[in-house]
């Protein structure tokens, strides 16, 4: 049970140790830990575990020149070029974000990144989620390989053959389906069509595996519409009470969290299941997820539940008011 001094930790590791004392180097600019790092996290055949620890390092190494510095060292390291092309590809996304004049230089080079990984690295499904990743660059779809035939009669053109490579190699990997839902929501100068989201994330969902994370996918857009509607400022909020937003979070619940390891789980995917719940105040269930989250949290999606979704301050209260009311609830 929580005390009423309990404080939440946002940590991009989460409940990866191994991961957390690497991000320490990165961040006084050694590699050397990140390369063993790596060199066993392929070593357990994870693809999963090789895509999530690939993007989190990226986040943190594309502040510095630490990647280039290891490339330099090991030219031939296979690793070294698939954190390359993340690190491109995480400083080409930021400048977009930011209106830099120099994003279509740093595009051309995260996607020249992206190929030569690819190429080096042929059963890597990371390249392939690089980008797809990078495709929400391309809001106009002007690049062919963004306008590809989508594979359900309910979904728009996009960039399906790159969403195809990765599964290939990593069967439902959960970044590759995320980023697919991003670039659906920049569709035509970030106008896209929430309906289509909608199709995808129940299309995807329905053809996930048990444990998936996709099964958590249809929460995404769920909060996105709310999002939109602004759900924050109306006085009567039934969103999160309603059939369809509680048939989504027993999905979430039953197909995916149940089924799964949660100390592997993305932080955010049990945020927004433990929010979803909470919402539709099915306590008992929430208070699993809680507990399974331990201390860390996410911004999102507690965020857009506040009158300020930019004040992380109140994004903090609210996860520690609904963590205490599950928590605290009578069994």
């Amino acid at each position: 049970m929580p005390g009423q001094d309990f404080r939440p930790v946002y940590h991009p590791a989460g409940h990866d140790n191994a991961l957390r004392a690497v991000l320490q180097d990165l961040r006084t600019g050694r590699w050397l830990s990140m390369a063993q790092l790596l060199a066993d996290t392929a070593g357990t055949g994870d693809r999963s575990l090789w895509t999530r620890r690939t993007q989190v390092l990226a986040t943190v190494a594309a502040g510095s020149d630490v990647v280039q510095a290891w490339r330099a060292e090991q030219p031939h390291s296979i690793a070294a070029a698939v954190m390359h092309a993340r690190v491109a590809v995480e400083r080409a996304l930021r400048a977009h974000r930011e209106g830099h004049p120099r994003t279509g230089e740093l595009w051309r080079l995260a996607w020249e990144g992206c190929h030569d990984a690819a190429r080096v690295a042929p059963a890597d499904p990371v390249p392939w989620v690089c980008l797809l990743a990078l495709a929400v660059l391309d809001d106009d779809q002007r690049m062919e390989q963004h306008r590809g035939r989508p594979p359900g009669p309910m979904l728009p053109p996009g960039p399906w053959g790159l969403l195809a490579e990765a599964d290939k190699r990593d069967p439902h990997n959960r970044e590759a389906y995320h980023r697919m839902l991003q670039f659906l929501y920049t569709r035509h100068s970030g106008r896209g069509s929430l309906p289509e989201a909608v199709n995808f994330v129940q299309w995807a969902a329905a053809s996930a595996p048990e444990g998936s994370a996709l099964h958590a996918l249809p929460l995404y857009a769920r909060v996105e519409r709310y999002r939109r509607e602004r759900g924050q400022e109306k006085a009567l909020d039934l969103h999160w009470v309603a059939e369809d937003a509680s048939r989504d979070a027993d999905r979430a619940l039953h197909g995916w969290f149940d089924r799964t390891d949660p100390a592997t789980a993305s932080l955010l995917d049990l945020n927004h299941l433990a929010h979803a719940l909470w919402g539709a105040l099915r306590f008992d269930a929430a208070a699993r997820v809680f507990t399974a989250l331990g201390p860390y949290w996410t911004p999102q999606p507690w965020a857009y539940r506040t009158r300020d979704p930019a004040d992380q301050v109140l994004a903090e209260e609210l996860f520690t008011r609904a963590r205490a009311r599950c928590l605290h609830t009578p069994r």
